[in-house]
Formats: structure tokens, sequence, C-alpha cells
């Protein structure tokens, strides 16, 4: 289980590092990338932080030419088994729920 606050996605799902990625690679492809859906941004944009979010975030572009987004380097994940805001249930599955700093 996860203490403190953790990093959201837009739609306030939690959201992931991948444990085979990174700095600036993602690994995650295939039936990977089902289970734990890439945080993408339309090419050209960059993506903006919310209001207590002190890292970078910035992009990189995977495999399939989507752009991922990612912070301090790693490459952002959902994970298929969250359902609202505030579950973590993907946290230690071979992901790793961002904690805020």
């Amino acid at each position: 289980s996860i203490s403190g606050s953790v990093l959201t996605g837009p739609s306030g799902l939690t959201l992931y590092t991948h444990a085979g990625d990174s700095a600036t690679s993602s690994t995650c492809t295939g039936g990977c990338a089902s289970s734990w859906p890439p945080l993408t941004t339309p090419a050209g944009t960059t993506p903006t932080a919310g209001t207590g979010v002190t890292g970078t975030l910035a992009t990189l572009t995977r495999a399939d030419g989507s752009v991922q987004v990612t912070y301090n380097g790693l490459p952002l994940y959902g994970w298929q088994g969250d359902s609202k805001a505030g579950d973590t249930t993907g946290d230690g599955v071979n992901g790793f729920a961002v904690a805020k700093p």
C-alpha cells in the first residue's frame, strides 16, 4: 500500500513507472501496454503539471510513434486494475506508483 499522495493523470487515476523501463526509454509494448496503458499526449504538445508536482514533465517518442509523458525522465503509465481515483492496485506488479515529492 502507498502512504502519502501519488501522481495522477488527467482522469485522476494513479500514474506509475514500469519496472522494465530506464530513463527516457519505454520497454512496455504489446500486451504490456494493454495492461499498463502509456500516458500519451498529442505530438507537439508540452505536458503541464498540476499543483504540488515538483518533478520535471517531458515526453519521449515510443516505438509505435506515439508521444509518452515522462516524469523525471521515466515513462508514465496507468494500470488496468485501477478503476477510481485513489486506487493503487498496480503498485508492486511490475510497476510502481509515483509518489508526489
